[in-house]
């Protein structure tokens, strides 16, 4: 990319970082400068359009130019532009959000505590279950279990939590007492000749043998993304999340479901643990509950999770933990409306309906040689690119397949992002028939270009 001077682009290098880019490498590119979005669409500063295959970041279910959501923030800010619910303190929106989460939740909750983002969520997640388990006279029982490839943030403690490399290297993380388990990725981990319920068979043993060894008395939770996000959308081998949630019950360990990707819609249910059969303590969502129109998460729990906090919080005086912003009154209205869109719309079952054409349009890329899995469940997918089928490998240098097919994809005007060599799909909600078609060719073109280039790398 050429920079002039003084242009935006130039302006950016010259005083911004950003969040998982390569900053010497930014020196030398520049950032793509995207100026305004319709529909699943958004635009950058030259007028070229691009087809936002990512939702953003997971999270723009509407659309990029939704004006409800627009009026609803308008309207709120005329009426009460910030409140917060520190000291006893509230306002109609936060309730009015709290009391429709609590009637939308997969299985019955008891309280809300607002956030501002996944990570703080869960964050304040892990703080509360200490603080509940000194509250049972537990002081022993605050040990966590995540799991390789997970992502559930990057705060200290959330990052932690998450099972990637590049999200512990250089950061001295993750946090004692944060441990993890096997991934429920079944084509890169089932051993050969194993069956999706033998690998989730071994894997729940395996997390049983980390319980044992560890005690049982130790555990506090375990965190799980219904489906695995960051990590590669990961969707779990058929029996996997019954056979780790009778493991976490015979032992009395929470659960603690991160549904910041999967909520509201993505898997073509409301909620991702309804697709799975997940019974929670704790849900945790963010992203898709405003289309990220305004920063904003939110933590679901039990009366087995909040009661012995509201125990401590009476014997201490205060429970001293919140966030400036939480329960934003001007989050919360966009988070209504934006409910109450997704719901008038049908888009949860549109998610279903369109997720399960593209998952089929997606599959029939299998044959490529340079396809090594689709996966995938609703409206949200991956594709796992490879050079030796039969070895399930890529490049010598992890991520260069997968790069190159982003950088590739961006040229054709779709944005997607690449997790090392598999290709996330995640497109906005409101998405239509042709347009996942206009998706599928333009992923089709690019992997028969690739031929040629991948060819010029050095096969892991």
């Amino acid at each position: 990319m050429s920079m002039l001077p003084n242009s935006q682009e130039a302006r950016d290098v010259a005083y911004q970082l950003h969040s998982y880019t390569n900053a010497r490498a930014h020196q030398q590119a520049g950032p793509l400068v995207i100026e305004r979005g319709e529909g699943p669409y958004v635009f950058d500063a030259a007028g070229k359009r691009y087809f936002e295959a990512m939702a953003g970041l997971w999270s723009v279910g509407l659309g990029f130019n939704e004006r409800r959501l627009v009026d609803a923030a308008h309207k709120q800010m005329l009426a009460l532009p910030f409140y917060h619910t520190f000291s006893a303190k509230s306002h109609g929106p936060s309730i009015d959000l709290a009391e429709k989460l609590v009637s939308l939740a997969p299985v019955a909750m008891s309280k809300v505590f607002f956030t501002n983002s996944g990570s703080e969520a869960n964050d304040t997640v892990l703080k509360l279950i200490a603080y509940r388990s000194n509250a049972l006279g537990q002081p022993q029982r605050k040990k966590i279990i995540s799991r390789m490839r997970a992502y559930h943030g990057v705060t200290i403690a959330s990052a932690s939590l998450t099972g990637l490399p590049n999200n512990h290297r250089s950061f001295d993380l993750p946090l004692p007492n944060i441990l993890h388990t096997g991934s429920p990725h079944f084509y890169k981990d089932g051993a050969p000749g194993e069956s999706e319920e033998a690998f989730a068979t071994r894997r729940a043993e395996e997390l049983d043998a980390l319980i044992q060894k560890e005690g049982p008395e130790t555990i506090a939770a375990f965190f799980g993304e219904p489906v695995m996000g960051a990590g590669g959308v990961i969707v779990p081998p058929a029996t996997y999340w019954d056979k780790i949630q009778a493991v976490l019950k015979k032992y009395d360990i929470l659960l603690v479901a991160d549904e910041v990707i999967c909520g509201f819609g993505r898997t073509g249910k409301m909620f991702g643990c309804e697709t799975y059969g997940i019974k929670p303590d704790v849900l945790v969502v963010s992203k898709q509950i405003t289309s990220s129109y305004f920063p904003f998460s939110a933590i679901l729990m039990n009366d087995k999770m909040f009661e012995p906090i509201a125990d401590e919080s009476n014997k201490i005086g205060v429970l001293g933990h919140g966030f400036t912003a939480g329960g934003h009154p001007v989050g919360s209205a966009i988070a209504l409306e934006n409910l109450k869109i997704i719901e008038e719309r049908g888009l949860v079952a549109h998610a279903a309906e369109l997720g399960a054409y593209m998952q089929g349009k997606l599959r029939e890329l299998t044959g490529h040689p340079l396809v090594g899995e689709v996966r995938g469940v609703g409206m949200i997918a991956a594709i796992e690119l490879v050079l030796d089928k039969g070895r399930k490998t890529a490049a010598s240098t992890p991520g260069a397949v997968g790069g190159m097919a982003s950088r590739m994809l961006q040229e054709r005007g779709v944005i997607s992002r690449n997790m090392l060599d598999a290709i996330a799909i995640c497109p906005p909600l409101i998405v239509t028939k042709a347009q996942i078609d206009e998706l599928i060719a333009a992923i089709s073109g690019v992997l028969n270009d690739m031929k040629p280039e991948v060819a010029k790398l050095t096969p892991a």
